[in-house]
């Protein structure tokens, strides 16, 4: 008898060592991938501080406080983005247009939920017809969290304003917050711009450069899927050697289009 209880207590001993150890790491780190993609977190930085800097160091409320009734882009780009949310935004969805002004690019034809505005003048948001709401608020200065609930929105928008973003990795982390899974952001752009209130980052880039530039800002935050830059949205592009010098000249002899576009967590099949 001594020996067998002698015996259980080695047993005992050598076993409980495998009872008590803990999850592997690799789980672990997968659990904490899942996490992170779930919540949107910065991964890393993408400007450094030279690159955030503006020419003018004014506050940008006072730049913006005398309202601008006026398109900053031609009506060829601007048609090509009404197509592209016509294409993108879910009819019947929920819409925050980030950087809005006092009109909107929405498809006229479309009903949406709830369209709620963010911008830097009231008096050129008020006017905007097709918000339901809005408010005004400096991203550059003030704390970036929007007046809405998570997973509230089934698009964002945000057009030819991308270029003054000081802190971009944080307002596209805040983006996410508010999107629904599978929900979009297109960030839509051109060469136009106020020069003196664009980033260094962005003032001198190409157009090329500058998509490059917002695909990195998607990539900061952990969960948005992989960005598609689209230049033309008018259907399959003419890859012939005419096709393409007319889509040359085309580009040149207007505002040249971009839009980068990515989805929370994965992107929709849609009809």
């Amino acid at each position: 008898t001594s020996i067998i209880r002698f015996v259980t207590r080695i047993m005992m001993s050598v076993a409980s060592p495998f009872r008590a150890r803990p999850a592997p790491a690799r789980a672990t780190r997968r659990h904490a991938m899942r996490v992170s993609a779930e919540s949107g977190s910065i991964r890393r930085q993408v400007l450094s501080r030279s690159d955030r800097a503006k020419l003018n160091l004014g506050d940008d409320r006072t730049f913006y406080a005398s309202p601008r009734m006026c398109t900053h882009v031609d009506d060829a780009f601007l048609g090509q983005l009404t197509t592209l949310y016509r294409q993108k935004i879910p009819p019947g969805g929920s819409v925050f247009d980030m950087c809005s002004s006092w009109i909107s690019h929405l498809p006229e034809e479309v009903v949406y939920e709830k369209v709620v505005g963010h911008g830097m003048n009231a008096e050129e948001l008020a006017k905007n017809g097709r918000l339901d709401s809005f408010f005004v608020k400096n991203l550059n200065m003030e704390e970036i969290k929007f007046a809405a609930e998570d997973k509230s929105f089934d698009a964002v928008t945000c057009c030819v304003s991308v270029q003054y973003l000081q802190k971009p990795e944080e307002v596209f982390a805040e983006v996410f917050r508010v999107l629904k899974p599978g929900g979009v952001f297109i960030v839509s752009f051109s060469n136009r711009m106020f020069y003196e209130k664009a980033v260094s980052g962005w003032r001198d880039g190409t157009g090329y450069s500058r998509s490059q530039l917002v695909k990195e800002y998607f990539g900061a935050v952990e969960g948005f899927t992989k960005p598609e830059v689209i230049t033309d949205v008018t259907g399959a592009p003419d890859v012939s050697l005419l096709g393409k010098l007319q889509n040359f000249l085309k580009r040149t002899q207007g505002d040249p289009f971009y839009a980068v576009v990515a989805h929370r967590n994965f992107k929709p099949v849609r009809e």
